[in-house]
């Protein structure tokens, strides 16, 4: 039996920073994601592929500020499917050569996918997450009033935009995911933390707000019963006293030692520390998940790199 997975691509998978923002670019670094996924599928592997859209949906809302006086701008949701649609056109297209190079069997399909949130999450009384163009201190106080944006400052780097983050509660289209996997189909989907979405008296509506990637990521796997969920970052392991000569790579781990260096403070918010909770939440469901470097993605789910946290 073909176990199933959710690959998880950080933004750096799509473009890295300081790079140029260019769709040669970006399709040059998805090739070498759409390598490891075909070595992935020749382990015999369900797979579900997920991605950030943090550098893209913001180049999308600077556009939506340079030409605003032209275009009307879109709103935060609809700029996330935007992202999901492109990223994952050139995701799709890529993978689907490759396969071809191997003389696999596999289709590839891309699904844009809607996120529910609930309205009342508290994420929306207290917005933390930054998104867009840096503003001096007087551009953002003018936003604030013109846009009633909520504007902080960002690690002194100017003014940002932030935003809503709240917990996913349910993947919309989850029953055609399982049935593409078991028609033999890699599927791409919940780019970005998905479109965020609220059900209201009358259906499913659209909100201002980012879903973080690492927990729709777990939420994802759970809901298509995965049996590996893996996060593929830019760093080979997960380790604690990082940075530090105390620094130590973890390898294999229980989901209480995980926990345990996780309620230790170890994992920063910024960086490791979301991919550790959605991790840990989901091993503890008797499952397995994986933190490791794109480049080492096939080898760590034979057991042979990354950190592995087991339920």
């Amino acid at each position: 039996m073909a176990k199933r997975v959710v690959i998880a691509l950080g933004g750096n998978a799509i473009l890295k920073p300081n790079q140029e923002a260019t769709v040669e670019t970006q399709l040059a670094n998805i090739q070498l994601s759409a390598d490891q996924i075909a070595k992935i599928e020749q382990l015999d592997h369900q797979i579900v592929v997920t991605h950030g859209n943090g550098p893209q949906v913001g180049n999308i809302l600077r556009q939506n500020e340079e030409a605003k006086a032209v275009v009307p701008p879109f709103p935060l949701d609809v700029c996330n499917a935007e992202t999901q649609g492109f990223i994952g056109y050139l995701m799709e297209q890529s993978i689907k050569n490759k396969i071809e190079q191997e003389a696999l069997t596999s289709n590839v399909v891309t699904l844009l996918t809607q996120v529910e949130v609930s309205p009342d999450d508290p994420a929306f009384q207290k917005p933390t997450k930054p998104i867009g163009l840096f503003y001096t201190a007087e551009e953002a106080e003018t936003m604030a009033k013109e846009k009633q944006w909520v504007m902080e400052e960002d690690a002194g780097r100017g003014y940002r935009r932030v935003v809503p983050s709240p917990q996913p509660l349910t993947i919309h289209g989850v029953e055609a995911m399982v049935h593409l996997l078991n028609q033999n189909t890699i599927v791409i989907a919940g780019g970005g933390g998905g479109i965020p979405v609220v059900k209201q008296q009358h259906g499913l509506h659209g909100i201002e707000a980012v879903i973080d990637k690492d927990r729709t990521g777990k939420k994802l796997a759970e809901q298509v019963d995965a049996d590996v969920f893996m996060m593929l970052t830019d760093v080979s392991n997960v380790y604690i006293h990082y940075g530090t000569p105390q620094q130590q790579k973890l390898t294999g781990l229980s989901v209480d030692e995980a926990q345990g260096y996780y309620d230790a403070g170890h994992f920063a918010e910024g960086s490791m520390g979301p991919k550790m909770e959605a991790a840990i939440a989901f091993a503890k469901q008797g499952k397995t998940a994986i933190i490791c470097s794109l480049e080492e993605a096939d080898q760590a789910l034979l057991g042979q790199a990354g950190t592995r946290i087991a339920g």
